[in-house]
């Protein structure tokens, strides 16, 4: 990791959210400066600036982190300073005041951070009389508020497009693995070659979970969201369509490895394996209609027809090959439960 990379994020925020920042901010000092005259509006500001979240539900949250912090550590300060006075030791007293209570209140970091910075600032911007703390918890409260308005009022963020992505490319490459082994099983394959066809398959584990992460983002973005009823339909789909790729995912990976564990170079010649790759490319097909008949995909695959008919029916092996054999089948007829919408899983 280099240098820049400690402090750089693997993505930058969207612009809007940077402008609704803005706004809230602008709006939070201007409004204050109104409705309160006398100290600069720092408070407020800086309500503002940190309820602007990637969500309403997560700005709401934040509102309350923010508010209850300032009162807090606005509280702290105050005592601290009527009981010993105004000295510069005494701030140094109220940071770890304030750090013990919240630490004894087991507040989350983000509210305990926020308790000492409010005594820090009571303390360092003015006396911390009673009239200026109440004004100054006031005026948080104000600018959380612009900030929660702000998030909600200006396009208040949805997260469905990285959830669409994700389960795109998932679906894409569940499709592609069914499509590679079945290539394997009917050519034969070097060692090396088995063993990257095994190690592709297990990547989509990470890809399974980063699609349920990016769901569970999206279906919380819309939490108290205006704009909810338009998107709640649309993420309920992705998420049924990943509780029906997941176990496919889980039985690739299964068949890849029993691939790999009984594999000889005699498999190809098999006529029940031959029989079996067929099926997996009609499987590939149906994950990729499936996909896009979800309107997770916008590329159409070659057929719009599911390819997946009646249960593959094939002799006992001839060779020794009944073991892979076998365990091929039961996780097809399992990949082909939950492809064939009109039947359910055993």
């Amino acid at each position: 990791m280099g240098f820049m990379d400690t402090f750089r994020a693997s993505r930058r925020l969207p612009v809007l959210q940077v402008l609704k920042a803005s706004v809230a901010t602008i709006a939070a000092w201007l409004i204050t400066s109104w409705l309160m005259p006398g100290p600069l509006p720092i408070f407020a500001a800086i309500a503002a600036l940190l309820v602007v979240q990637p969500s309403v539900n997560q700005s709401f949250g934040k509102a309350i982190e923010r508010s209850i912090g300032v009162i807090l550590g606005v509280i702290v300060a105050t005592g601290l300073s009527l009981a010993f006075g105004e000295h510069a030791w005494v701030v140094l007293v109220a940071i770890v005041a304030a750090m013990l209570i919240a630490w004894g209140l087991k507040m989350t970091p983000g509210t305990s951070n926020q308790v000492a910075i409010s005594a820090i600032l009571v303390l360092a911007l003015g006396a911390a009389s009673p009239e200026y703390s109440l004004q100054r918890i006031v005026e948080t409260l104000i600018g959380a508020a612009i900030g929660v308005v702000v998030n909600v009022l200006i396009v208040p963020p949805v997260a469905v497009a990285p959830a669409r992505r994700d389960l795109a490319l998932l679906g894409g490459e569940l499709a592609a693995s069914l499509d590679r082994l079945a290539s394997a099983l009917e050519s034969p394959q070097s060692p090396a070659q088995v063993q990257q066809l095994l190690l592709e398959a297990r990547l989509m584990r990470p890809m399974r979970d980063a699609a349920d992460a990016s769901i569970a983002v999206g279906e919380e973005s819309l939490t108290l969201n205006p704009r909810r009823s338009s998107h709640r339909t649309e993420l309920a789909e992705m998420r049924t369509l990943l509780e029906r790729l997941g176990p496919i995912v889980t039985q690739v990976i299964g068949m890849t490895r029993a691939f790999f564990d009984h594999y000889d170079h005699s498999v190809a010649d098999e006529p029940a394996v031959q029989a079996i790759a067929e099926q997996l490319r009609r499987a590939g097909h149906d994950v990729r209609l499936a996909v896009h008949l979800a309107d997770v995909d916008p590329e159409p695959p070659t057929s719009a027809i599911p390819a997946l008919t009646a249960p593959l029916v094939v002799r006992p092996p001839a060779s020794g090959h009944w073991i892979l054999v076998g365990s091929l089948m039961e996780d097809l007829r399992r990949i082909r439960a939950e492809l064939v919408t009109d039947e359910t899983p055993s």
